[in-house]
């Protein structure tokens, strides 16, 4: 097999959850690049409706669904409809998610547990949807978005940290339960990815000076800049590929190196 065909998604289904815009966006957008039949959800049927017409304007057709990725009987239903209308899912990304910035003593149960229940359980969710049809057709490729808070602990993301440390844990878990039937999951981890989310912390200060995070993102990371979303979407199709196949349990952090950096030394 050669390597275009090796990377190539022609014939799949790829299901990314929370896609409407941002990181899920621009992983599904290089998913269809590689050929793959794109499938994505959203809470609400105006965030899908808005994500069906980007895609569009890319010259993508993606078939959109509403759905809570925390209710798992929607989940189900949601998973037999896409198998009964576009096909069995041979690739999938648990994109969707959220961080609550709250100091730990001050967040309250039911906020971490909102966390927890989107960053960790709807993965598990989801994950368990598609797992069966993934072994009958002897195949299957899913992709957990974890973050270096999957390593690291920072002020005010106890929640976030928690559920994507558990989320790092439940990719090996999948891995080794599962890799026997020809499924491989592997996670990425993104650095710090400049995206409407995070544009006030790149704001300029009244002074022109940078934001004090900015500042700080740049000067812990060797690339020297903001990850883009679509720096995400080569090794989300190399993870969806056949190139991968014997790829299995890994997190592969997109981070322009600040995991491998202490940083500069104070002048």
């Amino acid at each position: 097999m050669d390597n275009k065909t090796n990377f190539s998604l022609e014939g799949k289904v790829a299901l990314v959850t929370g896609a409407s815009y941002g990181i899920g966006f621009a992983i599904a957008k290089a998913m269809a690049g590689a050929g793959a039949t794109i499938v994505f959800n959203d809470i609400k049927q105006e965030l899908v409706d808005k994500g069906i017409a980007a895609y569009k304007e890319e010259g993508i057709t993606a078939h959109g669904y509403v759905c809570d990725v925390t209710d798992e009987e929607a989940v189900n239903a949601m998973v037999a409809k896409i198998e009964e209308e576009v096909g069995v899912i041979d690739v999938l990304v648990n994109n969707a998610g959220i961080i609550k910035r709250i100091p730990m003593i001050e967040m309250s149960a039911k906020d971490f547990r909102q966390v927890i229940d989107v960053d960790l359980n709807a993965p598990f969710i989801v994950s368990k949807a598609v797992i069966p049809s993934m072994i009958k057709k002897g195949h299957g490729k899913i992709i957990n978005i974890c973050s270096m808070m999957s390593e690291f602990g920072r002020e005010t993301v106890s929640a976030y940290a928690a559920a994507k440390g558990g989320l790092k844990m439940l990719t090996r878990n999948i891995a080794s339960e599962y890799g026997e039937y020809n499924i491989q999951c592997n996670g990425i981890g993104p650095g710090y990815i400049a995206t409407p989310q995070t544009a006030p912390l790149r704001e300029k200060q009244p002074d022109g000076s940078r934001h004090p995070f900015d500042q700080f993102i740049i000067a812990k990371t060797p690339a020297g800049r903001w990850g883009e979303a679509s720096d995400l979407g080569g090794p989300a199709v190399f993870l969806a590929s056949d190139a991968s196949d014997f790829v299995n349990g890994q997190i592969l952090y997109v981070d322009g190196g600040i995991q491998a950096y202490i940083g500069k030394q104070p002048s």
